[in-house]
């Protein structure tokens, strides 16, 4: 891979190339979901591979996720490499059983004689009143189980390495994609490269405080981290890349040298990722912490669909700002003892 390759593409673009380079290096992978053929083409990361190969590999399905999913695993038992495609990822609760009670145990359940390497696209919606059933992070539940690798790209030079990435995996890999990043533009390279599934990234160094941060999050956290060198405050920001398989060797590398955490995820604080994650920096890194861990997440509450209130809802960079200031010592808050309750809407506090 040329690293001095400066071409820069949106995040969606990158979805779009992963795709078609996929399939002219691999006959056997090709697409299926509801409005993959379409002229929008889920946000256009479908339409060029349908355009490129025809109906015969781009397929349009009825809305039946559970049969769609069924019909996936069948054929990558047989040898084949489906991609499966959710404009949201809340329709996944649809496939649920193929996915984890077929798919994920194909391999083990054969004795390795057998394989299911489903690959699934799934789209994290915000904005515009997505509202409680269409706006659903679910990262957590699919991380949950053996057998299923999470990937969440941040950025368009990910989003390519790690499907290409994923595309070759034996096991049932699911990608979850945020709606906000598809306009999102980075460098990256043409052809063929892969990053390897668990393995992360330090997106920007620092010294003073380390924030964990996944998918739509890593830009939020980057943006923070800008106001907070204005500040004199020196901000590492860790992007995992992926949930499941979790890069947690670079995390502790990093809570090492600083010893105060912030973990910013797009989904729930409850029983979530940024939960685990702190539950094995507290396992690994314990002696390191100068002060508790916070997390940034969604409140425990379903996502409104008024937009006023959306905007309330959502944590973002004003409330990892707050946070990490509050770790580094520079602002104490009246309601400081609400906040470490988990009561904040925004902060789940230390764990």
């Amino acid at each position: 891979m040329d690293m001095n390759n400066k071409r820069t593409l949106k995040y969606r673009e990158a979805i779009s190339e992963a795709l078609t380079v996929a399939m002219e290096n691999d006959p056997s992978v090709f697409i299926m979901g509801c409005g993959v053929d379409d002229e929008g083409g889920i946000f256009n990361t479908t339409r060029e591979a349908f355009l490129k190969f025809g109906k015969t590999r781009v397929m349009d399905t009825p809305l039946a996720e559970n049969a769609i999913a069924g019909i996936g695993v069948g054929s990558a038992i047989t040898g084949m490499r489906p991609v499966i495609v959710h404009a949201r990822n809340d329709f996944l609760f649809l496939a649920m059983d193929q996915i984890i009670n077929h798919a994920a145990k194909w391999k083990i359940m054969s004795g390795n004689r057998l394989k299911a390497p489903l690959f699934v696209r799934a789209v994290v919606g915000r904005g515009w009143g997505q509202a409680a059933q269409h706006s659903q992070s679910l990262q957590s539940i699919f991380a949950h189980f053996p057998g299923v690798k999470v990937i969440l790209p941040s950025t368009a030079y990910d989003a390519k390495g790690l499907i290409l990435s994923g595309l070759k995996d034996d096991e049932t890999v699911i990608c979850i994609e945020h709606r906000l990043l598809y306009e999102n533009e980075s460098p990256t390279p043409e052809g063929t490269y892969e990053i390897p599934l668990g393995k992360g990234d330090v997106k920007r160094k620092g010294k003073d405080l380390t924030i964990v941060a996944f998918s739509y999050m890593v830009k939020e956290s980057l943006e923070a981290a800008d106001q907070l060198e204005k500040e004199g405050i020196s901000v590492e920001v860790i992007d995992p890349r992926t949930v499941s398989p979790l890069d947690m060797d670079l995390i502790a590398s990093s809570v090492e040298k600083t010893g105060k955490v912030i973990v910013a995820d797009t989904s729930w604080a409850q029983f979530g990722v940024s939960a685990e994650v702190c539950a094995r920096i507290f396992e690994q890194c314990f002696y390191a912490l100068k002060a508790p861990v916070k997390r940034i997440a969604l409140p425990d509450k379903n996502t409104p669909c008024s937009s006023n209130l959306e905007k309330e809802f959502y944590p973002g960079v004003s409330d990892i700002v707050q946070a990490a200031k509050e770790l580094m010592g520079s602002e104490v808050l009246a309601d400081d003892a609400r906040v470490h309750s988990g009561e904040h809407s925004k902060f789940a506090g230390p764990f």
